[in-house]
């Protein structure tokens, strides 16, 4: 460390220009920093959702949950297996440990899941990877209202316009869907007329089949041109479907789907709703985030293309957005913004006062942004998020001690022998700073140390706290950095001796009282002992009653609330009852919107069954 010091004294250009290198990398990094809320503690895992609507939870868990299960196991790294079965759904999530790379553990499931459809019937479903997502992916929710349009019609147009639309921004990777109904094509064969033509259900299928695909012929060559053959028999609506030949009667008589069945347009069978208000059931797009984005940068871009499509859809359909994850991240930056501002300002006027010198106290504050762009460098070397623990953590205290001491004992030499040449003020500086340097490097080591054990817990608790551990010593290791290199150089360059060694007036009249308390203490050790085990005693007793929170209170200024019925209850009297909740919680006058999600989405990665809802509330802002 003494090398570092003379160094930087020496060659003072070239320190300012590290220092200014350091600056432009923070700020670069500050850019590329992943800001979110909270850390996400979401383990590397890979979800298996199949979709079988025919299928009760018991056959969901025999045929479709089971076969899964069994081609899964063994995988390299796979530490847990956990799956679900509920009616029409199976859900199958493969954890592995952390230190694999998502990727490749999807990879290692793809190559296994090949082997579970052989064993799965494909009647009951094709099992399929769940999108690259984590808890904390949903970034972006929305609702889409249109006046005179059915909730298929909304459905229709949200998956097959906008869900494709905005699964071409960078950095999402799906876009569920929450209610509506998904428009198929129904064929209600009668009993009745197959029997009285002698068909069976087997012939009605294989005659939808065949008859509703589009098929390739080659080409031919005519008169030096060439024809390309096709075989269009693609059913497009309801009146192609009532055409097709099921079989032939006596005399060659066509039977055809029309004379055995009703084809009608219907909504097919459902897993989950949405409603919104209490005006009736919605539309809900939820877009999620790919793992590992900024989701910041990810909504905007969002918000973006929502506008352009905005400007494409029919007349009366309307995206009406009821989340959005940038109101809490601007919250949070704003926060931390606000705390660096306020800290440096505490810090000049704390220095100023005690050292009664302000050159003194703006050159140590310096050294608060200047750790803070070393730890977003770091950071995003690292890989780490910025969020409430890891940059609410930093205590801007902790990162001015080592040039506090520095610059104090530079100051103090400074004033005690007036430096008459440049050459005697940087003997002097390079002095002072030797005589603290070891002390500097101490108190900061000792402090670093005591996060060191924190990097050593694993699972959830690791992914809570190890990103604050890594954030604050990265910190404070700038700051020793900034205390031996910068400080110094900036002392040479902008610190003035002052004439006398005259104490500040702030530390005078402080020494004034504290050095009666010192020796009234000194002379009464037993009183003072006691008195200082019998605080610490009472305040253990005090710590058993405090409260214990995993993670600090966040305010989002929404509210969300889940709903609980009988598992016996159906889709129906669900949605009856989330309307009953959304009309009691609308007229609450801070109540802006109310958004309900009931049972499962279109791509079920929260896997909830009918009897289970949750409500967004959200509310006007504390100005309102």
């Amino acid at each position: 460390m003494d090398r570092v010091l003379t160094l930087s004294l020496r060659y003072r250009f070239f320190t300012f220009v590290a220092m200014l290198m350091v600056v432009m990398v923070g700020l670069w990094s500050l850019t590329r920093l992943t800001i979110d809320a909270m850390p996400d503690l979401t383990p590397v895992q890979v979800q298996i959702l199949t979709r079988s609507p025919t299928l009760g939870p018991v056959e969901v868990e025999q045929f479709v949950t089971f076969p899964i299960e069994a081609s899964l196991s063994g995988l390299p790294g796979l530490r847990e297996m956990r799956s679900v079965s509920r009616y029409g759904l199976s859900a199958v999530t493969a954890i592995f440990g952390d230190d694999m790379d998502i990727y490749r553990a999807r990879q290692l499931v793809s190559e296994r899941l090949a082997r579970a459809v052989e064993r799965i019937p494909p009647e009951y479903g094709r099992p399929l990877m769940g999108p690259l997502t984590t808890g904390l992916g949903e970034v972006y929710q929305f609702t889409l209202r249109g006046e005179g349009y059915s909730a298929m019609a909304l459905r229709t147009i949200l998956e097959w316009d906008i869900g494709m639309r905005l699964r071409a921004v960078p950095g999402v990777v799906e876009v569920n869907i929450w209610g509506g109904e998904a428009q198929q094509y129904q064929v209600m064969v009668d009993p009745a007329k197959l029997l009285a033509y002698r068909l069976s259900l087997r012939q009605v299928f294989e005659a939808l089949e065949r008859n509703n695909a589009m098929v390739g012929g080659g080409y031919i060559e005519h008169q030096r041109e060439q024809f390309l053959i096709r075989g269009e028999a693609l059913a497009v609506n309801a009146a192609d479907l009532v055409r097709i030949v099921v079989d032939h009667g006596p005399g060659g008589v066509p039977i055809f789907i029309k004379d055995v069945a009703e084809v009608k347009e219907a909504p097919a069978l459902r897993i989950g709703a949405a409603t919104a208000m209490g005006n009736g059931e919605a539309v809900i797009g939820m877009v999620q985030m790919l793992a590992g984005e900024n989701a910041q940068q990810v909504v905007e871009r969002v918000k973006a293309r929502v506008q352009e499509i905005q400007a494409t859809l029919p007349p009366g359909v309307i995206i009406d957005p009821y989340y959005d994850r940038t109101v809490l991240v601007s919250n949070v930056i704003r926060t931390v913004r606000n705390n660096l501002a306020e800290g440096g300002l505490l810090v000049v006027a704390v220095l100023f006062l005690f050292l009664g010198d302000l050159r003194a106290g703006l050159i140590v504050a310096a050294a608060i942004p200047l750790s803070m762009l070393i730890a977003f460098t770091g950071m995003v070397q690292a890989g780490l998020s910025g969020n409430l623990m890891s940059l609410g953590a930093i205590d801007f205290g902790l990162l001015v001690d080592g040039s506090v001491v520095m610059i104090d004992n530079i100051l103090r030499r400074l004033s005690r022998q007036a430096p008459t040449t440049p050459e005697e003020k940087l003997a002097t500086i390079q002095a002072a700073g030797r005589e603290v340097l070891r002390p500097v490097a101490f108190a900061v080591g000792i402090i670093i140390l005591v996060y060191l054990p924190v990097l050593t817990l694993a699972g959830i608790e690791g992914k809570m706290f190890r990103p604050m551990a890594v954030t604050v010593i990265l910190a404070l290791a700038g700051s020793l950095l900034l205390a031996v290199t910068v400080t110094p150089v900036l002392a040479f360059w902008f610190a003035r001796p002052t004439k006398t060694e005259e104490e500040p007036r702030v530390t005078a009249l402080i020494r004034r009282a504290y050095v009666p308390c010192l020796y009234w203490a000194m002379t009464r050790p037993i009183w003072v002992s006691g008195s200082a085990i019998g605080l610490f005693l009472a305040s253990l007793g005090m710590g058993v009653t405090l409260g214990i929170e995993f993670v600090p209170r966040l305010d989002e200024g929404d509210l969300a609330i889940q709903i609980w019925r009988l598992p016996s209850v159906s889709l129906s009297e669900s949605v009856s009852t989330a309307l009953q909740v959304e009309q009691v919680l609308r007229r609450f006058p801070e109540v802006t919107e109310v958004v309900t999600r009931t049972g499962s989405p279109e791509v079920a990665t929260d896997v909830m069954g009918v009897e289970m809802s949750d409500t967004f509330v959200t509310l006007k802002s504390h100005q309102d």
